[in-house]
């Protein structure tokens, strides 16, 4: 079965909002089992909802429309549905009368122009709306349903999990798709794959590659009649998938790299400090955005600048010979934090985000280290990417660097 979502909206095409019930919608749609090939969104236009609703028809078995139920002008949905099937709209009484109790619940008076919420056509029945003034539409006509409710998220969201989706399963209930997500870090996207590469064409389960801010994702989905079903079917996959990749994979869909990060550090009885340049303070709010912090990370030292770093004990010679941007500078940043807060393991960053030069070292310019109880190690290199992304880059590289080691600690 084939389904499209179809949101209606001028304020969506202008960037006002952000169509979130239709993301909303495709992860129900495929926990439901049902495929979904396509997500439009027209504007507050009857004419141009009337051309969509009919393409969607042409192409899909089931159209989620959100969106257009309203009582104002602009409000089209029920018009453009109607003129999509060539049927007449009328005003039903009970949907009427339920309307009109709704307002004189509230101790209102309900506008006349609030009648058109009780149209239906030959083909629709009412879904209710228990907390706002628009009714839904449930449409089975020609082997098709549509499924129209209003935009308002909180209106739509319970509708569809009360009402919507027990209609939908019975109607086209048979399997269901669940999705597992591995969280991978020190590998690029294209790395990933090509290690993944002898099981991603596998059908059921698939296995799907994502770039994402705190690193790559893979995603494997199984499709089975029902969940535990595709659930064993997920945990007779997922080895395959860590056999392949396994040393970067450091946890699931709710994981941080930081918090995994921080267990490890719980568990083995260390603590940890940092000393930051380049990233300005974000790699410390990132391991401090994890709870129970404070347990294992003794603080962090903002070093933007030269006097800053000397007043907390990186060498002055190294700077001398190396600047505030280089690889023996990481190290002796790295060191430094560990020495001067008491820790055993310390982490530093320091490079060039732009957008000039520094010292004559490139825009782009990463050294990250690790100090663990004196050993150093540092990666290097050059990003070719905005300021933001490169100080996002050189958290997740050093929050990897830790989590690395610790993990070979044991």
């Amino acid at each position: 079965m084939k389904a499209e979502i179809l949101s209606v909206g001028t304020e969506m095409l202008l960037g006002q909002i952000l169509d979130t019930n239709a993301q909303f919608l495709a992860q129900q749609l495929a926990a439901l089992g049902i495929d979904m090939y396509y997500v439009s969104q027209v504007g507050d236009n009857q004419g141009r909802v009337v051309e969509t609703v009919r393409r969607a028809l042409g192409r899909s078995d089931l159209v989620v429309v959100t969106g257009g139920l309203g009582p104002t002008e602009d409000d089209l949905t029920r018009e453009a549905v109607a003129e999509a099937l060539g049927e007449e709209l009328r005003v039903d009484p009970k949907l009427e009368r339920e309307l009109r109790d709704f307002f004189t619940m509230r101790g209102r008076t309900m506008p006349e122009r609030n009648v058109k919420q009780a149209s239906l056509i030959s083909s629709a029945s009412g879904i209710p709306n228990p907390i706002g003034t628009a009714p839904g539409w449930w449409v089975e006509k020609n082997g098709k349903t549509i499924v129209c409710m209003p935009g308002v998220p909180v209106e739509m969201r319970k509708m569809w999990e009360e009402q919507a989706v027990p209609r939908l399963q019975q109607r086209y209930g048979g399997q269901v798709i669940v999705s597992r997500t591995l969280k991978v870090a020190g590998l690029g996207e294209s790395h990933a794959e090509a290690m993944v590469l002898p099981i991603i064409r596998s059908l059921n389960p698939t296995l799907a590659t994502y770039a994402k801010e705190d690193g790559v994702h893979l995603r494997l989905t199984a499709k089975a009649p029902d969940r535990a079903a595709a659930e064993r079917l997920l945990d007779a996959f997922e080895p395959q998938v860590r056999a392949l990749i396994g040393d970067y994979v450091y946890g699931y869909e709710r994981d941080s790299l930081a918090g995994v990060m921080g267990n490890l550090l719980q568990r083995q009885g260390l603590s940890l400090a940092c000393m930051e340049s380049c990233t300005g303070g974000l790699l410390s709010s990132t391991i401090t955005d994890v709870p129970g912090s404070s347990a294992y990370f003794r603080g962090g030292i903002v070093a933007y600048s030269t006097q800053v770093k000397l007043a907390s004990g990186v060498d002055a010679e190294v700077l001398r010979q190396h600047g505030t941007v280089g690889a023996e500078t990481a190290a002796a940043m790295a060191r430094a934090a560990r020495e001067r807060l008491g820790a055993e393991v310390g982490l530093a960053t320091t490079g060039v985000a732009g957008p000039d030069e520094v010292e004559g070292k490139p825009v782009g310019t990463l050294h990250v280290a690790l100090d663990f109880r004196g050993e150093v190690e540092v990666d290097s290199g050059r990003h070719m990417t905005t300021r933001g992304v490169l100080k996002r880059r050189a958290v997740m590289q050093a929050l990897f660097m830790a989590w690395s080691r610790l993990k070979r600690e044991g």
